[in-house]
């Protein structure tokens, strides 16, 4: 997303975290295990590296590292029970014959609620897991204390959440702002110290901008960026990527390492980056003043970032709203998952951030739809050319939802040309190896943790299946039906039923809405 001030509004965050308690969750859906043993039988297995479907299979864990993917028969073919893996005493057999099998996914942008969208962590984190997200990295939120606390209870299974990998906002914590490089230095180096997994940039004094860069990779941690406006004239990703940046997000700087006859980008005269409009009104002619896909500099700017080894997150979803706001408001998930702060968050407003529709009409979105067609571009053959692309929602802003955002992401990879299993492997082994945990998640392979999802339907067919609505289908009697949504999500080798955690949400925002007499209205619209 693209913040007011990034840096004082996350330190207003931070400031009010202290006055949150730490989410205590109601644990009447706590997870089924883990089991000293679980034998997940006759699963068609969609694995993370771009392997084609394989089934039927029996998957053999054992608390929770895989130890045995057996092959265990033919499609249509009556299974031998000869040839399957025996249950040992106190184990448990999962049925998923007729179904298929995912690993974890993986959300690279995943804020934990937000205290101006009135969404705490329980809502946010039963949304991830009923949509099959079992890892998280939080680029920044309430504080670096309240997130780590988090990552320990999801550590030890106290609360119902994903996998938590905790990045900072550069500047956190610091008791005056950050105004030399020894000074970033010192700030990297106690970030460390204080168990963060990573830093996240807004931009800086390119100075300072290269020593705390450079720390943080002596440290080897990560590190993600949101090239705001404000510094990027100075600093875009090539800056980043050379300084030792390991992730971009969303797409700011990067048609600025793109520009061939101009060094910022053609701002009218009238413009104030504290006007949402203005801001994501001139965002969306960005690209079109980039050099043209597949020119030399458009070449050169790929291929230097390939040869960092450098991972874009594009979160395409956050800002689909601006190509087609009236499909973003009135998704059908809103109606019954949407709180009634969250709804008010994303209404017109000069004061809310990403609620920019002060009149935003057929212009703004043309520009938008043109802007989506080069950035995919620059996506699509980046992973062509053997770039790492990922998967992050950034959701909790502009209408876009936890959980349903991020299977519209994978929807987006979709729409940019990824093939189905480009964009499983983008939302699962390629999140991994960003954060350098594929050793232990982000594909199926023994050794590895049990981090699955678990559908009754094809989501290579049609990615929609995994929305937690399902999607629509008509049977052969003339009936519509809904199919899909994920059936079991599983972390750590504990078994989630995705579809209560879901009713679960519904009733929370069941309850919030009668508490409030509150209906869902569009903007505009009076009771």
């Amino acid at each position: 997303m693209q913040y007011h001030k990034p840096t004082l509004l996350f330190f207003a965050f931070i400031l009010l975290a202290n006055s949150i308690f730490y989410a205590q969750q109601d644990n009447s859906n706590p997870g089924d295990g883990p089991y000293p043993q679980l034998i997940i039988r006759g699963v068609t297995l969609i694995n993370g590296n771009g392997a084609p479907p394989i089934g039927p299979v029996d998957i053999v864990v054992e608390n929770n590292i895989i130890k045995e993917i057996k092959v265990v028969g033919y499609p249509g073919v009556a299974i031998d029970s000869k040839r399957r893996p025996v249950l040992k005493k106190g184990g448990k057999e999962l049925n998923a014959e007729g179904m298929y099998l995912l690993p974890g996914f993986i959300d690279m942008h995943g804020h934990i609620g937000g205290v101006s969208q009135g969404a705490d962590a329980e809502y946010v984190f039963k949304l991830w897991m009923a949509h099959g997200i079992t890892t998280v990295r939080e680029p920044s939120g309430r504080g670096l204390d309240w997130t780590l606390r988090l990552k320990k209870l999801s550590a030890q299974h106290k609360i119902i959440a994903p996998r938590i990998i905790a990045y900072t906002a550069f500047g956190e914590g610091s008791k005056t702002p950050i105004s030399t490089p020894e000074m970033a230095r010192e700030w990297v180096r106690n970030n460390a110290k204080k168990g963060a997994d990573g830093i996240k940039f807004f931009g800086a004094e390119p100075a300072i901008m290269t020593a705390a860069l450079d720390e943080n990779k002596k440290l080897d941690l990560g590190s993600a960026c949101h090239h705001a406006q404000m510094s990027v004239a100075r600093w875009n990703v090539l800056h980043s990527a050379r300084a030792g940046l390991t992730s971009m997000e969303h797409w700011y700087g990067l048609p600025e390492a793109l520009f061939e006859d101009r060094t910022v980008q053609d701002y009218p005269l009238n413009y104030n980056y504290n006007n949402e409009q203005h801001r994501f009104e001139e965002a969306g002619k960005l690209w079109q003043q980039a050099a043209k896909p597949y020119s030399e500099h458009w070449n050169a700017v790929m291929n230097e970032l390939l040869a960092l080894d450098f991972t874009i997150d594009p979160t395409f979803n956050i800002y689909e709203a601006s190509r087609d706001l009236q499909r973003a408001r009135r998704a059908e998930w809103h109606e019954d998952y949407t709180l009634p702060s969250l709804w008010r968050f994303f209404q017109p407003s000069k004061i809310s951030h990403g609620s920019y529709w002060h009149y935003w009409g057929t212009e703004q979105e043309i520009a938008w739809k043109k802007n989506y067609q080069l950035w995919m571009a620059f996506v699509n053959e980046y992973k062509n050319r053997g770039g790492r692309v990922t998967t992050g929602s950034d959701s909790g802003f502009i209408f876009q939802l936890y959980g349903f955002a991020y299977i519209r992401e994978l929807e987006l990879l979709r729409e940019a040309g990824f093939h189905p299993l480009e964009v499983i492997r983008a939302a699962t082994l390629n999140g991994a190896e960003a954060l350098k945990m594929d050793a232990n998640i982000g594909s199926v392979a023994v050794g590895k943790y049990a981090d699955f999802v678990i559908v009754e339907e094809n989501p290579l067919e049609n990615l929609k299946v995994l929305y937690g609505t399902g999607a629509i289908k008509l049977t052969e009697a003339n009936e519509v039906v809904r199919v899909g949504g994920v059936k079991y999500t599983i972390k750590d080798g504990i078994i989630y039923d995705a579809k209560q955690l879901l009713a679960d949400v519904k009733q929370m925002v069941k309850a919030a809405k009668e508490k409030e007499n509150f209906t869902i209205l569009q903007p505009g619209v009076k009771k």
